[in-house]
């Protein structure tokens, strides 16, 4: 950390980071083909969803408890799923719903009703577009297909900018990201020119321990160890984004996969890595060729969402304010086995290390977690222990650290 000060989130930064878990949806061209990178020479006709229905998509997301969608709108084959007047491949040269077809406003409709946020992802890369190879012709094209989907699907949460494929090449980022300012002010840019959220470097959903909130760079794509270098606007405070396929390495859906779909306790061991090192989680459940989100995939992501729900939607007791020293004291001996900690991120995240300690009914103490970063939640699960009270000591940090939650559950498994 080399610059000077505490970083400090924005208003819209705090309220995503609540957000903590965000569905993905990669519906294409290559859900038709089977391919995971199309080269941008498929026919529109190849897009044919028989049953396509946004509204089951994000009644999935909603009753599995992601708070938003983030749909691919256009992917690195170019073909672009709302009716963009910037080129004719796209839904409007498809057969499906006879060439009138929107796939971003049918979703972006879906979430309003059902109440959940609603993102973008427009791919800079495009294999499609002859423009691509003349600099200047394809930022004017990119400019205004992005004008078009900031203008007309109401607001966003987020602008997903994917630096696949496009390493090397540089695209006119004070430009987009002035009109991501300008059309949709409120939603978050994902880690390329001046980012408000960065990607955490891989697509396991899996975040490092610590994952600091403040960062200076990112990591540019899966194909590059490099660090992109964002222009010197960029804020202080870029929290992290984990992404993840349900269906490991299968971003879009291919036919016969349904076995690959992470298990339970994976699914589980990714939240704790993402969500439980205080970053956000973006898990994809790609429709499949009906334009429906399939039963397996649904059902896998309800299933683990209800049993983190069910590992911690009671606490035991929860405690918050400023200081050092913060404890948690039970009316009887209790069965431990989980802590939630939080910070209020909106001074900045000022702790640095921290230990947990059981205090046990004879008054002797069992050191139960050693931490560093707490930032917007650090989730510590540790094998059960029954304790009079639940000591948290933070041991280093900068100014007066000030804990927005202290809570303690007990989930009853073996955390060994």
């Amino acid at each position: 950390m080399s610059k000077e000060g505490i970083a400090k989130p924005t208003a819209d930064q705090l309220a995503w980071q609540d957000l903590e878990l965000g569905m993905f949806c990669h519906f294409g061209m290559n859900t038709f083909t089977g391919k995971e990178w199309g080269d941008g020479g498929e026919s529109p006709q190849a897009f044919a969803p028989s049953q396509f229905d946004a509204r089951q998509w994000v009644r999935v997301a909603k009753r599995a408890g992601f708070r938003y969608l983030i749909l691919t709108a256009k992917h690195h084959d170019g073909f672009c799923l709302w009716p963009t007047k910037t080129t004719d491949h796209s839904v409007a040269s498809s057969s499906w719903r006879n060439g009138k077809g929107d796939v971003v406003g049918e979703v972006a409709e879906a979430c309003r009703e059902e109440g959940i946020l609603f993102g973008l992802y427009l791919s800079p890369w495009d294999r499609h577009e002859p423009k691509y190879a003349d600099k200047a012709a394809y930022d004017d094209l990119y400019a205004e297909q992005l004008t078009e989907l900031l203008t007309s699907y109401g607001p966003l949460v987020e602008v997903w900018f994917d630096g696949a494929g496009s390493e090397g090449r540089e695209y006119d980022w004070r430009r987009i990201i002035g009109l991501v300012e300008k059309y949709q002010p409120h939603a978050m840019r994902f880690n390329m020119g001046v980012p408000t959220i960065r990607w955490v470097g891989n697509e396991d959903g899996i975040a490092p321990y610590p994952c600091w909130n403040r960062a200076e760079s990112a990591r540019a794509s899966m194909f590059t160890p490099d660090m992109l270098t964002w222009l010197p606007e960029t804020p202080l405070w870029v929290p992290a984004e984990c992404d993840v396929p349900i269906r490991p390495k299968s971003w879009f859906w291919r036919e016969g996969e349904e076995s690959i779909i992470f298990s339970r306790e994976e699914l589980l061991h990714i939240y704790y890595s993402s969500v439980g090192h205080g970053c956000n989680l973006l898990m994809n459940l790609a429709p499949d060729n009906r334009g429906l989100i399939p039963d397996a995939d649904a059902d896998a992501a309800i299933g683990f969402l209800d049993e983190v729900r069910r590992r911690f939607a009671k606490p035991l007791a929860t405690v918050s304010g400023e200081g050092q020293l913060h404890e948690i004291q039970f009316a009887k001996e209790t069965a431990v086995d989980h802590i939630v900690l939080m910070e209020r991120i909106e001074h900045g995240e000022l702790v640095r290390s921290y230990t947990l300690e059981a205090v046990l009914e004879d008054g002797s103490l069992s050191m139960l977690v050693e931490g560093s970063a707490i930032g917007h939640k650090k989730i510590d699960r540790f094998p059960a222990v029954k304790a009079a009270a639940l000591r948290l000591r933070i041991t280093d940090c900068v100014g007066n650290p000030d804990l927005r939650e202290m809570s303690a559950y007990f989930a009853g498994i073996d955390n060994n």
